[in-house]
């Protein structure tokens, strides 16, 4: 095993030096703690234990460096990262039952930094409701908005922060304060003290002036539906307002460049790219409790099986897609599912791979009259250059920003229909997104154009990951299930329904052209879904956590498996409910708690 091992790792190491990106001299056979992913959660967890020089951590990525990506640096160039590239697993859904048969794309970072290096950077943070709904849901306090605020504040969104003491006393406020690319004065966009200074990860409000901003503004003056909220991250998100996301400097801000690159040189923090996880593994215990201490690795489909043994934990951050299709490799899941598939039972665990729940989105166009709309640039090279050669040489410009306002949202009349599908009153029922441009859309040869895309961020409607084959190299079965509940198709229509009425506020009127549907009964509206909702790419709740008694769920409010020792899983799969949120802010606070509790585990400082 150990010269199968030293092979691969040579051949890793030429395959490195050919890149010119940073790998550790040697891999051993044991290290107290392995993670399994170095995504949005991976590496911050990684980078929190490492702050021990005397606990070492491997971190085992199935994709490649993010180094010399420019699509993973210019944050406009989030377009290009996905779908079916180099950094996407190219994954699709099976035929969707409600979409018409539809197979939809379904993007997941395959790099260095996950998903946080793909997505389309927004930074939310969800309601209080959400997370006081985690903490009830687990009979664990520590998940609720009040406890988990700190650990949002410890990600550093590098804007200012000054936590009401009253409430948070205790709090190590470390986040650093960033403009906005263009650095412009933030008064009246943001309150200051929900957010925090001198961090890590960095967000920024919109670092770039779009024509739709004061129209934008101006409807929330001029119609009482679209209420102004000038911090939609202060735990009360309804409203409209701007939208902040992962952008410090102009330059996309990942757990790839916060979390792990200014760190990489620990001594006891090593990293392997380019390697799959088959399974974990059993070590050899003669406890009558199953210990999960090995985990199996392989770089290619018929290569070399070799294992690596976790001496403390193995930490699996693999996301709500890859986490459950590890655990059903390994045999834990649903016994009758792992026997139809010839897996041996390690553990029966019937929750993994279920309450699969995604965001569905929407989105309806305008035509404009204005020309200062993405489609210029699109159809210009010579703009499209200009505008590079800006953000090459100032990291300032169009291409520092995508979207400047979001709405949050609530239909009026829902509960007199079903009963409420948010987490609380105070939670959305629906997202509202504006674009200055068409987005995720070919671009026509003539006309500029305005999206708003609308999503439902309390979905009723829950889908499955099941495997596709016992090979590890082989996609899952993804199945969200969208649409497969009555009221998220009477939300997604009040959702297509409002943003027609947003636009249609006298601030706009000089604006819009015609809109390219023209849909307004339930059945032209309904028919509109099936042929064009998408995933907004937010998976989870496939290795859900339940409380300590519960007789459902993958993972114990501390986050490590049920019915076993030796395994935690820390990433979006463990959400029992999908937060009214993009989930990336969300996944950093879950990751800071997480390392948190493994510390406290393992009484480290």
């Amino acid at each position: 095993m150990m010269m199968e091992l030293a092979f691969v790792l040579l051949l890793l190491r030429l395959v490195e030096y050919a890149l010119g990106t940073p790998r550790p001299d040697s891999i051993k056979d044991s290290y107290d703690f392995i993670i399994i992913g170095g995504g949005t959660a991976g590496l911050t967890v990684a980078n929190r234990l490492t702050e021990n020089i005397r606990t070492s951590v491997l971190v085992i990525e199935a994709g490649d460096t993010d180094v010399g990506n420019l699509n993973l640096e210019v944050p406009f160039f989030c377009t290009r990262t996905v779908p079916f590239t180099s950094v996407d697993w190219n994954f699709t859904t099976v035929p969707q039952t409600n979409l018409n048969g539809r197979s939809l794309i379904y993007p997941r970072g395959f790099v260095l930094g996950g998903s946080s290096s793909v997505n389309f950077l927004a930074y939310t943070r969800g309601s209080e409701d959400d997370w006081d709904r985690f903490a009830s849901v687990t009979d664990d306090p520590g998940w609720s908005w009040n406890q988990i605020l700190p650990f949002f504040l410890k990600v550093r969104d590098c804007l200012t922060v000054q936590i009401l003491l009253s409430e948070l006393t205790s709090l190590n406020q470390s986040e650093k304060l960033t403009p906005p690319a263009d650095g412009h004065d933030t008064t009246g966009e943001i309150i200051p003290s929900y957010h925090g200074f001198d961090g890590l990860v960095g967000d920024s409000l919109p670092g770039f002036p779009s024509p739709l901003d004061p129209m934008v503004i101006a409807t929330t003056t001029e119609d009482p539906e679209f209420p102004f909220n000038i911090d939609i991250n202060s735990g009360s998100p309804l409203g409209v307002g701007w939208a902040m996301a992962t952008v410090s400097g102009g330059v996309r801000s990942s757990s790839a460049t916060s979390y792990f690159r200014p760190f990489s040189n620990r001594p006891n923090l090593d990293l392997l790219l380019n390697m799959r996880v088959t399974r974990v593994l059993p070590g050899n215990s003669d406890s009558s409790t199953l210990q999960l201490q090995v985990v199996e690795i392989a770089q290619s489909r018929d290569g070399p099986r070799i294992q690596i043994k976790a001496n403390k934990e193995i930490i699996l951050s693999a996301g709500a897609v890859k986490t459950p299709q590890i655990l059903l490799l390994s045999g834990i899941g649903p016994s009758e599912d792992l026997n139809a598939m010839g897996i041996p039972v390690v553990l029966d665990s019937p929750s993994v791979g279920q309450n699969l729940t995604d965001h569905p989105f929407v989105s309806q166009s305008w035509s404009v009259t204005g020309n200062n709309t993405f489609e210029t640039a699109e159809r210009d090279p010579v703009i499209a250059a200009q505008q590079f050669a800006e953000w090459n040489s100032t990291r300032t410009g169009p291409l520092t920003a995508i979207t400047n306002q979001v709405g949050w949202l609530r239909v009026a009349n829902l509960t007199s229909q079903y009963p409420d599908p948010a987490s609380g009153p105070d939670s959305p029922h629906f997202e509202l997104l504006f674009a200055n441009g068409l987005v995720l859309t070919a671009v026509p040869p003539t006309g500029n154009f305005l999206t708003i895309a609308g999503a439902d961020v309390s979905p009723t409607s829950h889908g499955t990951i099941t495997l596709q084959s016992t090979d590890p190299f082989d996609a899952p079965l993804i199945d969200p299930n969208f649409l497969a509940t009555d009221v998220d198709f009477f939300v997604m229509r009040q959702a297509m329904r409002s943003a027609q009425r947003f636009i249609s506020n006298s601030a706009w009127s000089t604006y819009i052209i015609a809109p390219s549907f023209n849909g307004t009964t339930d059945d032209e509206l309904d028919a509109f879904l099936r042929e064009n909702i998408q995933s907004t790419f937010h998976p989870i709740g496939t290795a859900a956590m339940s409380a300590q008694d519960a007789n459902y769920g993958v993972v114990n409010p501390d986050l490590t498996l049920r019915g076993a020792t030796g395994l935690r899983i820390v990433d979006a799969s463990v959400f029992p409910f999908i937060p009214a949120a993009h989930t990336q802010a969300c996944v950093y606070a879950l990751a800071e708690r997480a390392a948190d509790l493994v510390k406290a585990t393992w009484n480290l400082p």
